[in-house]
């Protein structure tokens, strides 16, 4: 089934955005008014630093069911894009209230108000233990749903909502309603708050001479621009769908093309060595370190000093430690992702460069840490 290059329906269609302040879900609205869209909606418990126009701004809990009911009621969106999610390292309790019980809340309300179509922003991390390596992985690898296989709550809880969006994807009867899941890896770009962030904070403390590991270790980034355009073309072809305009010519293809129910892995198709990713972030903000320069330290020492770091951290109660072995093995892990699915179903192509994405998204954040708006160690 080809993907129509013209969404005419998606630019009348009213798009409702949670989450819709954050970097990511700004780009999403961005994106989407850039290619005619004029119904646009964000939903976030705050209002945006800069506004974007032509986008309609409403504030609220989306776990909260009295809130939520009348505002869907009175937006009355066609597709929900659900990026909403707290930061990774929130507490348990915050990430379980808003990655999973808001997804449940946000996803009902939405059918309930008449809403055709409903994207969701998972993660690559769902299948991935934090310890073993993907290479080339595809999504027919299993979703980790087990609290005991996910070191990091906050995938776990990822992983949960996305089984659930899933679960609840109806393309049959008078009232379709369809779902899907972007799977972005290593989300970087301007606004980025996270990434890029972390790694620029080694920079400015000095610490480019040191590597973990023998940068043998392949790992898939994405822009995110290009994660912006992987939910535009998953909202046009899930709209497509419903307004009849995809063609099968059996139900073996189908099965093969279909976008609703389905998840996607959506990269830059450019993975890189580990480290080689750092130091372009580096080489990018003005370091000049030299290959001849850089200490490497073996990844099994690297996590005794991370186990130590922590032991000692944790009895002194001085929060999370510079080094912890969750880092240190995700540094030397090999994770990168096969998008095949998107491009032949979705039609996805990157359509911004590692590169040219890195160099404007490190400008980003050097620019905003001198205005005194990011705040990098």
């Amino acid at each position: 089934m080809a993907i129509p290059e013209a969404h005419a329906h998606l630019t009348q269609s009213t798009i409702l955005v949670t989450g819709g302040s954050g970097g990511l879900a700004s780009r999403i609205l961005q994106l989407f008014a850039e290619r005619g869209s004029k119904h646009l909606h964000s939903l976030d418990l705050r209002p945006p630093s800069h506004p974007l126009p032509g986008v309609n701004y409403h504030t609220g809990d989306l776990t909260d069911t009295s809130t939520m009911q009348p505002l869907l009621k009175q937006i009355q969106p066609t597709v929900v894009i659900h990026t909403a999610s707290p930061k990774f390292d929130s507490p348990n309790r915050a990430l379980y209230k808003v990655n999973v019980e808001g997804t449940r809340t946000i996803l009902q309300i939405a059918r309930e108000s008449g809403t055709q179509c409903f994207v969701y922003t998972s993660s690559a991390s769902v299948i991935s233990d934090a310890q073993t390596d993907l290479i080339n992985a595809e999504e027919t690898y299993p979703v980790l749903l087990e609290e005991t296989q996910q070191p990091e709550y906050y995938v776990y809880t990822k992983a949960l909502a996305e089984s659930y969006v899933l679960s609840q994807n109806q393309r049959r009867g008078a009232k379709q309603f369809l779902t899907c899941a972007i799977r972005p890896s290593g989300i970087f770009g301007v606004g980025d708050l996270v990434v890029l962030p972390g790694i620029l904070g080694a920079y400015f403390r000095g610490r480019t001479k040191w590597q973990i590991g023998e940068n043998r270790n392949r790992f898939d980034f994405t822009e995110n621009t290009n994660v912006a355009h992987a939910h535009y073309l998953a909202a046009a072809a899930l709209l497509d769908q419903v307004y009849g305009l995809g063609h099968y010519d059996s139900p073996e293809d189908e099965e093969k093309t279909k976008i609703d129910g389905e998840a996607f892995f959506i990269t830059n198709d450019e993975p890189r060595y580990f480290w080689d990713f750092t130091r372009l972030v580096w080489g990018f903000a003005g370091d000049t370190t030299r290959p001849e320069q850089v200490w490497v330290i073996p990844r099994s020492w690297a996590l005794r000093l991370a186990g130590c770091l922590e032991w000692v951290f944790w009895g002194l109660r001085l929060g999370e430690p510079p080094l912890t072995r969750t880092k240190v093995r995700l540094s030397c892990m090999t994770r990168y992702f096969c998008i095949d699915k998107a491009k032949s179903r979705l039609g996805y192509r990157p359509v911004v460069g590692l590169e040219e994405g890195l160099q404007r998204a490190v400008e980003d954040c050097m620019g905003r840490r001198a205005a005194g708006d990011l705040k990098i160690a």
